[in-house]
């Protein structure tokens, strides 16, 4: 006998956030086994019943993304032929999004085909967490329920950063000044930018920074921290335009490479990132790292769409 009941599953990818979701729903996580064959293949064993039950399966787009993104395709086509009524992949940051759009000759659009495998191995609704552009919700022929971290965001500015309101929100980038200038109307606060010049894929030549930061806590507001070089320069940048302490605040912390290396070095005060992506280990190597919780938001999300209740809540400034 079913009872529809939510069953959350895990892959390899964020077991600890996973765990975290479970517990805020009271609830244990379902049992499954994800391990490699000798060849490298996924081998996926779901040891309990979930039939006709509503699943959820939590796999973030970090670490080795590429086998977590097939563990995460196998798991739904797993649950898809034991008969599951729904199926809701849970990424809380998406892998591949920042492959969105053919910005170069004979680029892929690799997020496209990321949400084509999705749907093909049975995926029924998507959830995710501040997608690099939100137009991926397009990609998609399912619901997608694009949460938002800025309702968490503007409560840690409130909570922990000193004499909030004398600070300045900053935009390391015109791509992300709709994202920054959103939370300086909800904190009444000004507003800055800085244009950027790259010469290649990951490496910044030259900042330019457009509004006055003189004697103001500058906080750098964007959606995704990976090699930090962009957030390195842009805090000297803010610091050489008089700035008097510099925060930077990122949804996705993916800090690969030599990020660790330029966080501590550089002259921030503190990177502020959320629980999206696993950090726990390289909180120990860089003390300037500081966490947001966000799996209250992603349980929530659970909680709603189990019920049959909108989800839109989770996207106001009164959320959580």
């Amino acid at each position: 006998m079913t009872s529809n009941s939510i069953r959350i599953l895990a892959g390899n990818s964020h077991p600890a956030l996973a765990r975290l979701i479970a517990k805020r729903l009271g609830t244990d996580l379902a049992n499954v086994t994800v391990a490699k064959y000798s060849n490298q293949e996924t081998a996926v064993t779901i040891g309990e019943s979930v039939r006709d039950e509503d699943v959820f399966i939590i796999q973030s787009g970090c670490g080795e993304i590429n086998d977590h993104l097939m563990e995460l395709l196998i798991m739904i086509n797993a649950c898809k032929t034991a008969s599951a009524r729904r199926i809701t992949a849970v990424l809380p940051c998406f892998p591949y999004a920042r492959q969105d759009k053919k910005d170069k000759s004979r680029a892929p659009i690799s997020a496209k085909l990321v949400a084509n495998m999705l749907s093909v191995a049975g995926a029924d609704h998507v959830i995710t967490m501040d997608l690099h552009a939100s137009q991926i919700q397009g990609f998609f022929d399912c619901p997608v329920d694009n949460l938002y971290g800025e309702p968490s965001v503007l409560r840690y500015i409130r909570e922990n950063v000193p004499d909030w309101k004398k600070a300045i929100i900053v935009s390391p980038d015109a791509g992300g000044a709709k994202r920054a200038t959103s939370i300086a109307d909800h904190l009444d606060l000004d507003f800055a930018l800085i244009h950027k010049e790259r010469k290649k894929a990951n490496e910044v030549s030259r900042m330019v920074l457009v509004g006055d930061v003189t004697d103001k806590i500058a906080i750098l507001v964007d959606d995704m921290a990976d090699t930090c070089g962009t957030l390195g320069l842009a805090a000297k940048t803010l610091m050489d335009n008089g700035a008097s302490a510099v925060y930077a605040i990122v949804i996705h912390g993916v800090l690969s490479g030599k990020a660790l290396d330029v966080i501590n070095n550089s002259v921030l005060t503190r990177v502020v990132v959320t629980n999206t992506i696993p950090h726990a280990e390289k909180k120990k190597v860089c003390p300037k790292l500081d966490t947001i919780d966000v799996s209250a938001v992603l349980a929530e999300a659970i909680r709603r769409t189990h019920n049959g209740e909108s989800v839109s809540y989770l996207f106001g400034h009164a959320a959580i």
